[in-house]
Formats: C-alpha cells, structure tokens, sequence
C-alpha cells in the first residue's frame, strides 16, 4: 500500500482534509482524560498552523489519508498531529510520512526533532522508540521525546561516496556499530571500503555476501572492522548465530542489509540509508544516529555539509 503513497509539502488549503484524518485518528485511540487536544481542533487552527509553520501529507489516489504539523525554532523542529486515518493504520504510512517530515525538518536547518506522546498509550512510546525517539522529559499527561535529525548528504560518484566513508571513519570509535541500508549496487560496500580506509584496517575489503562476514584487524591499536553482509540471512536469529557478541566492544561493526535484523545489537547505533538518484551514479546518504552514543557525534559532519 506505501507502494501508493504520494508524500507533499501540506498547504493552507490542506486544513479541512488534514484536520479530517486527525479526528478520525485520534477518535480511533482509547478514550483519555483530558481529552488530546487534537479532538477541539478546527480548520482554522489547521490553517493557521500550516502558515506559521508547515506540515507534510501523504495521499493515495488523489485522497488525503495521512499527515502531521512541523514547527520549526531554531535548531529544533517539532511534530504534531502525527495522523494516519484508521483505515490505512498499520500499513507503514506513519513511518513515511514521519521520515518525510525529518527530511523537510533537515532542509529548513533544523538539527533535532521532538515530539510529545501520552503515557496512556504504551505502544505509541514504543513506536516512537523504535524510531529512534527518546525520552528526555516527563510533562503532564505523558513525555517529551527527541532525536537528532539525520545528516543527508549528496553523492554524485563512487569515488565521493568512498571518501565519505573516510570521512565518516574520524567520528568512529570501537564498539560502534553501523546498519546499512540501499538496493543492491547503492554503493554500501564502497562507503565500508572508505570506511575502512579512514580506519587503517588491512584489506581488502569487498562484499562478504558468500562468507556472511569478514574481520579486517587494526595494525595497531586501532579498532577492527567487522564487515557483514546480511542479504541472504532469514532473521535476527541467523545473525545472532555469527557470534557478534564476542567482538562488538573492540571492533567497529557495519551490517549491510541490516535494517530489521540487527536493531537488537545495540540501543546506540548508526543508521545508513542509501538511496538512488535519477542520474545512475548519483546517491543521496542518510545517516542517523540512534541512541546516547550518537546524540551530537555527527555534527562535525553536519558542520562541514553547511
């Protein structure tokens, strides 16, 4: 069904369809006391939050069935009124419209994303954990949670996308572990090779996708890189056979075709997505740090991008 979804910038004109889905969804949760403030919304309130800030849609066949609020201040953005309507919930609407949101956030300069979830809802906290969110205060009737915003950065040819990873290599530290994402050809084994290169571990280093995994030692003191290739692995299970554990804390480990399988290793991590342009070389990177080891470790990144 996401196959279908169109993501857009919300306009003003969006308001009375916006505010719509977001009584349909809120009315589909459980009843709580007060009531969420979304229930006495009226289109006005959605107009007005659309002009003084902006929000992000998604439609299916021309009819709006998602969206949410996006305040900019400063370095921090802040969504509300995350909504899917009830008949499309569970589908991996709210994921996409949420990831469409953080790259608009991203693009007007913010560097951090909250939002507030109430305590009756257990499964919304967990989703939002799952997300990368973490709680960084309580408030009346539920939490303030928070992450860094991606840094995304453009990559026009293998060659850039293999000095990124040198880049990348100054900010690492043993135990680190990294969850790399992209369709096959996207370029995750030349930002490993450069990855790789920036460490100063022995080579060479190509796809482990036979072997499952590959140990590249340090000559020094450095960190190893442990290279595993997780595209033809069944589960969480298969991976965890590979016996991870015993070299997490003195390597730097990269997971290619990690996403869905190797959250487990660690509550801190660094998430790499890579996605292709319309031009055949060209590649858009995003990487996200999740967890408290990464929380302001990618802004030299970010500083050199701006």
């Amino acid at each position: 069904m996401t196959d279908d979804l169109e993501l857009r910038v919300a306009e003003p004109g969006d308001a009375p369809e916006l505010l719509r889905v977001i009584r349909a969804a809120f009315s589909a949760r459980r009843p709580v006391d007060p009531p969420a403030d979304a229930l006495t919304d009226d289109v006005a309130d959605i107009e007005r939050a659309l002009i003084d800030g902006t929000g992000v849609v998604g439609e299916v066949a021309g009819h709006l069935v998602a969206g949410l609020l996006l305040e900019v201040d400063g370095d921090v953005a802040t969504l509300r009124r995350v909504s899917v309507a009830p008949e499309h919930a569970g589908r991996g609407v709210a994921k996409l419209i949420v990831e469409g949101a953080l790259t608009l956030a991203v693009d007007m300069g913010a560097r951090r994303v909250e939002i507030m979830a109430r305590e009756e809802f257990p499964e919304i906290l967990t989703w939002w954990r799952e997300h990368g969110f973490e709680v960084t205060a309580q408030v009346p009737h539920g939490y303030t949670m928070g992450r860094d915003l991606p840094v995304i950065v453009d990559v026009p040819t293998a060659d850039h996308m293999h000095a990124l990873g040198a880049r990348l290599a100054r900010l690492l530290r043993k135990g680190d572990i990294i969850v790399a994402t992209g369709d096959l050809g996207a370029g995750k084994t030349t930002l490993t090779q450069g990855i790789g290169m920036g460490l100063g571990v022995t080579g060479p280093i190509i796809s482990p996708t036979f072997v499952i995994s590959r140990v590249h030692p340090h000559p020094g003191d450095g960190p190893a890189l442990v290279h595993v290739d997780a595209y033809r692995l069944g589960g969480s299970a298969e991976l965890a056979d590979i016996d991870l554990d015993a070299s997490l804390s003195d390597a730097v480990t990269i997971v290619e075709w990690g996403s869905g399988l190797a959250e487990w290793l660690s509550d801190s991590r660094l998430e790499i997505d890579i996605v292709r342009g319309l031009d055949s070389d060209e590649r858009t990177v995003y990487l996200t740090g999740i967890g408290p080891r990464w929380a302001g470790a990618l802004d030299p990144l970010r500083e050199q991008l701006t």
